[in-house]
């Protein structure tokens, strides 16, 4: 039986998800080779600085299969690469291994590709097929799209609520820290945080939670702990400060390090939110969850600037005062999923 070019390309866009949190800023690839209705070769992009999807695909053929190299389609979820940058381009290796055919799915919009991978392989004489699963290529590298069209991080906005929509006690009334989520919910965050460049939280919840912004419920990188301190007024003995992971001091006094603690000075002219998202694009921080507090998820839901939101909302507990919810706007809801007593709602921008 003939399988089609999105059967292959959707065996690219699950391959290329495997990578998901290691290889930024380069953007997630998967690769098969195929040759009459058979895969002969297959990978992904790893990590970054290593090799690529189309590298490893081709290294995966065996011995036995080598010869058909030269007679195989490759597919590719994105437009291989045409530039020297950690690694050789891939374009060139595709072009010496004498492959007839590549179907890819999207365009690389890094301006350093963007139509040259494509150029290159049909100056050699290769049959370029563009577009397959275009939609869903580009969904996959949603967070590579937006650094690179919009000049800022990709933005995924997380909270957690009681079923009255509460997401911390009155600090009037009650000083500990609310627990809303399950242990399994942990996890699924602590998920979603191995999967981002950076997490976020402003001063106020940095200092009345102490969390410690870590994935330490699962596994994989740890993103870069943001803390957004204006004025310097947090105490060294906070949790975020620890060595479990790289921390920077998002503030409107300096710019050093100090040990393990870095500060960033915001541009000064903007607002904080611009300014903020400045910052992260000037210290390559691709991605950025941002957990809180109120006024901080509320500020880039004014300002326009989000892309995802997560919502978790504890449907058996309620608090009957505290600290409102944020407000959503322009969200489109996407889907839910109920873990244990936990529901989690996903929102898209309407206008991202």
């Amino acid at each position: 039986m003939s399988h089609s070019h999105e059967t292959y390309m959707q065996r690219c866009i699950e391959l290329a998800s495997l990578g998901v949190g290691y290889t930024a800023p380069n953007p997630m690839v998967g690769a098969v080779l195929v040759y009459e209705n058979r895969i002969i070769g297959e990978g992904f992009h790893r990590q970054y600085g290593e090799a690529h999807a189309e590298v490893n695909c081709i290294n995966s053929v065996s011995p036995d299969d080598e010869p058909l190299i030269p007679l195989a389609t490759l597919y590719v979820s994105l437009e291989p690469c045409a530039h020297f940058g950690k690694t050789p381009p891939c374009a060139d290796l595709i072009v010496r291994k004498k492959i007839p055919r590549v179907v890819i799915g999207c365009r690389d919009p890094f301006e350093q590709v963007n139509g040259r991978g494509i150029e290159r392989l049909q100056q050699a004489g290769i049959e370029v097929t563009t577009g397959i699963l275009k939609t869903g290529c580009i969904e996959c590298n949603r967070r590579f799209f937006t650094w690179n069209r919009q000049r800022r991080p990709y933005v995924v906005l997380k909270w957690a609520q009681t079923a009255d929509h509460r997401i911390a006690h009155d600090p009037a009334q009650f000083s500990g820290r609310l627990l809303i989520t399950g242990q399994s919910t942990n996890r699924e965050v602590h998920k979603w945080r191995s999967e981002e460049a950076a997490i976020l939280v402003g001063a106020n919840t940095a200092l009345m939670d102490n969390p410690s912004l870590t994935n330490r419920y699962w596994t994989g990188r740890q993103p870069v702990r943001l803390v957004l301190d204006p004025s310097l007024r947090l105490p060294d003995s906070l949790q975020v400060f620890d060595d479990a992971a790289r921390t920077i001091v998002l503030n409107l006094r300096k710019t050093e390090s100090r040990g393990h603690i870095e500060y960033h000075r915001l541009a000064q002219g903007n607002d904080t939110i611009s300014a903020l998202l400045q910052a992260c694009y000037e210290l390559s921080l691709q991605s950025v969850l941002v957990e809180g507090g109120a006024k901080l998820l509320q500020s880039f839901i004014d300002a326009g600037l989000w892309d995802e939101a997560r919502v978790i909302t504890n449907t058996q507990l309620t608090t009957g005062a505290g600290l409102s919810s944020p407000v959503l706007r322009e969200a489109i809801a996407v889907r839910e999923e109920m873990i244990e007593t936990d529901s989690i709602h996903y929102y898209k921008r309407v206008s991202a």
